[in-house]
């Protein structure tokens, strides 16, 4: 990674700071999304030998990016007093914790008491992902703020890789040895980043601003209209997380593992697309809207076609639900690569300091929102696909992915 950057931004001489940032960002992306993957192929069947509805599921997929949304809010606020390097060990060493934890949850008694525990230990689980998502977001700003664009999409290769790696490998480990073995092992993976990134992280010293407030950042109307953008893209991937398994185990007669394989037709294009347009991202800043809003659509047209919608009176088939994941994959990348360096941009625009206060909070407003839409598309996506079905739940969520598109390409700030 270290090296293809380079020869992205030949002008650019990389520090030893910026390499070992680099390491250390990449082994959280892919370990933490690893371990966050896991759980698609085979937690909804097994909640559901547990008496759990598809709504209680979907509610406890959702309450993660609850509380990763309050955590972001606050850890993003006081990035500065806390420290960025605290945050990030601090949040791996909480959540490789609470990972291998859950692997230990089928032991207990089916209905209440499985789902009481299920919804605290993601909360807690949350809690530290949020810390280390949202400081890992500003340092990369901070250590390369001519290149965010392009090193983040370099850095979602890794996140790209782990969402790849966790499924099938999940749904083997599944297969092979039971519920906890996989969660024990992606545990054990997560927690050795801790020292990794103990050892190798830089300290960053800032200085707190009082002049700056997530209330000031959301009175900004474009700054509102990239956080809809981004709130469709998570609710649209959590939505995914919930359900898809349900669907292509009832639907299609898939297993477990082969589930597992189907999720990577969303991550692989993801990952590889990723570095692309960040560098385009970065060279042809004007063209970031462009991005957002071709990408929206394709993402809204993909959703539509995923079950597909009924009134297409289009059978499902395996081959239509690998080539819209794909399409999802590619588009979602799309649109998401250029939306949080525009954010800082639009802040810097605004008056807001060039510095990690500045950074921590568009870093926490971004995680925010980000959370919100994992909640919501889990939560809502899950009682509609009770309510209804799997076709209708993914229609819901391509037309929020055009209704986003809408507003954005009516709205001048958003286009100048």
């Amino acid at each position: 990674c270290v090296y293809l950057i380079r020869a992205f931004t030949p002008a650019t001489k990389m520090s030893r700071q910026q390499i070992l940032t680099l390491i250390a960002m990449a082994s959280i992306n892919f370990s933490s999304m690893i371990c966050y993957s896991i759980l698609g192929p085979f937690f909804p069947s097994e909640a559901k030998k547990k008496g759990v509805s598809q709504a209680m599921i979907g509610l406890i997929f959702g309450i993660y990016a609850l509380c990763t949304l309050v955590g972001s809010l606050l850890l993003g606020k006081y990035i500065v007093q806390i420290g960025a390097k605290f945050m990030i060990v601090a949040g791996l060493f909480v959540s490789s914790g609470c990972t291998v934890l859950f692997g230990f949850l089928d032991q207990v008694s089916d209905g209440t008491v499985f789902i009481v525990l299920c919804f605290i230990t993601r909360c807690i689980n949350a809690i530290g992902f949020s810390a280390a998502v949202t400081a890992s977001f500003a340092v990369l700003a901070k250590v390369f703020p001519d290149n965010i664009a392009t090193v983040l999409g370099f850095m979602e290769i890794f996140t790209g890789l782990g969402l790849i790696l966790g499924p099938p490998l999940g749904g083997w480990l599944y297969q092979s040895f039971g519920y906890e073995i996989p969660f024990v092992f992606m545990g054990c993976l997560l927690f050795a980043t801790v020292p990794l990134n103990l050892w190798i992280l830089p300290s960053f010293d800032a200085v707190p601003s009082s002049q700056n407030s997530f209330l000031r950042l959301c009175t900004r109307i474009k700054i509102l209209l990239i956080c809809f953008v981004v709130f469709t893209l998570s609710s649209g991937l959590g939505f995914l997380d919930a359900t898809l398994s349900i669907f292509a185990i009832e639907k299609l007669n898939l297993s477990a593992g082969s589930v597992g394989l189907l999720m990577i037709g969303l991550s692989l294009p993801y990952g590889a697309a990723s570095p692309v347009f960040g560098v385009i991202s970065d060279k042809y800043p004007s063209n970031r809207k462009w991005m957002m809003v071709i990408g929206g659509m394709a993402t809204a047209v993909s959703f539509c076609f995923l079950g597909p919608l009924p009134v297409f009176h289009i059978r499902s088939q395996l081959w239509l639900t690998v080539l819209m994941l794909i399409v999802v994959g590619f588009s979602l990348c799309m649109t998401c690569i250029p939306t949080f360096a525009e954010m800082i941009a639009c802040a810097h625009e605004n008056g807001f300091e060039e510095g990690l206060s500045t950074l921590g909070l568009v870093s926490g407003l971004f995680s925010a929102v980000w959370s919100a839409g994992m909640f919501f598309g889990p939560t809502i996506g899950g009682y509609i696909t009770q309510a209804l079905n799997f076709e209708w739940s993914a229609g819901v969520q391509g037309a929020i992915a055009f209704l986003a598109v809408r507003n954005s390409m009516h709205n001048r700030p958003f286009l100048e």
